[in-house]
């Protein structure tokens, strides 16, 4: 599995993501295209090398003309839509754009969706959030993992006035990860963007084996004396661990009970909360106080995801509370393989056993638009593809 380490030593930002990605082989002509992509052909984009405390760096900046003041959450949701990218970068986009708003709503007691987002909502915020969430889909990066945070120092200007650091959004939006203040005299090395990035891309800490293939530093602004103000970025494959080649994932479980909704309206709302993110969901039917029928949602995402998640169980779901507790995941490697059953094509999902060995499943959906288009029964379809998916593993 390709994945993406995080080392935010001196901070995390925007840029300074997209300047690192470019290090490690995204193209700088993707990038360059990214602004008219989303509608803003009026931007340039400007990838220069600097140094920073003796080492190298990639520096990306917008040329940016007169734009509004901020956006609304509205806004920068239809921007993104329009783009064109893949629907998982724009899930993941509107996600970070979210848990900005969720956070800056809470700091200042108001709705998400009501909350202008200053520097955050400005061109070139929302060109460092899709461009590194695209960008690292155009490297092929399945899992991203991040280091303990350098937070900085001192205090920062904002449009809502002098704030310590880290800025109060900024903080709650690292809330889960590890973090660690300082350097002295650094300032803020954490911005809103940087953070949102890592909220809704991060699967946790690096993992304690991996394969590096590349590595990349993107420059902050700052320019400290005697040490880089950079983020590396490390490109890997994963290592297969002792645990018979599978993987192991610190997440999150979230668990409600309702037990006033229909079930027409529940099974909309699971839907809602899956498609939003949850790598899990499963129901059940419990017993509430005085003998009420009643349904637990158990919801499994990663770390990033939880807090979105969580909003989205107290706004589509009756519940009132939600409960969060950390679980430890063993997962079997995964492949996709395509065979051919009466001239159509069905994918299966092929997992690796521990101790050797292999067992595949074709894909449900496959198997119906099968049946549907040859008139043949599910049943047939679905030991023809499990035939042809065993044949395929002989050989």
């Amino acid at each position: 599995m390709r994945i993406a380490i995080f080392d935010p030593f001196s901070g995390i930002a925007g840029d300074m993501t997209l300047g690192a990605l470019l290090q490690v082989g995204l193209g700088a002509d993707w990038l360059r295209a990214l602004p008219p992509t989303l509608g803003l052909s009026d931007v340039g984009v400007q990838i220069r090398e600097v140094v920073r405390g003796e080492i190298v760096c990639t520096k990306v900046d917008f040329d940016i003309p007169p734009q509004p003041h901020g956006r609304h959450i509205k806004e920068i949701r239809a921007l993104v839509e329009r783009s064109g990218a893949p629907e998982r970068v724009r899930r993941s986009a509107d996600a970070a754009f979210t848990a900005i708003a969720t956070a800056e709503g809470e700091i200042h007691g108001m709705p998400p969706d009501e909350v202008h987002l200053h520097e955050v909502g400005a061109v070139d915020a929302i060109l460092d959030v899709v461009g590194s969430i695209w960008g690292l889909a155009q490297l092929g990066v399945e899992r991203v993992h991040c280091g303990s945070i350098a937070l900085g120092d001192g205090s920062v200007k904002a449009a809502h006035g002098l704030l310590p650091v880290p800025a109060p959004a900024t903080l709650k939006l690292l809330e889960g990860h590890a973090v660690r203040p300082g350097p002295e005299n650094s300032g803020e090395l954490v911005t809103p963007t940087g953070a949102a990035l890592m909220r809704v891309l991060s699967a946790g800490p690096p993992p304690a084996r991996y394969r590096p293939l590349r590595s990349g530093f993107g420059a902050g602004t700052k320019d400290f004396v005697g040490r880089a103000n950079a983020l590396r970025v490390i490109l890997a494959d994963s290592v297969d661990d002792s645990a018979g080649g599978a993987t192991i994932d610190d997440l999150v479980e979230l668990v409600c009970d309702v037990d006033d909704m229909s079930a027409e309206l529940l099974a909309v709302a699971v839907d809602r909360v899956r498609a939003g993110g949850a790598l899990d969901l499963s129901l059940a039917a419990i017993t509430m106080k005085r003998g009420r029928p009643g349904t637990r949602i158990e919801v499994l995402c990663r770390a990033g995801d939880a807090m979105r998640i969580e909003d989205l169980l107290f706004v589509e779901t009756t519940t009132i509370g939600v409960r969060t507790r950390s679980v430890r995941r063993r997962a079997l490697p995964r492949r996709v393989i395509e065979v051919t059953v009466l001239g159509h094509a069905i994918r299966a999902k092929v997992v690796a056993l521990p101790g050797g060995g292999t067992r595949a499943k074709p894909e449900l959906v496959d198997i119906e638009r099968v049946a549907l288009a040859t008139g043949r029964p599910l049943q047939d379809i679905s030991r023809l593809a499990a035939n042809e998916a065993e044949r395929h593993l002989e050989r």
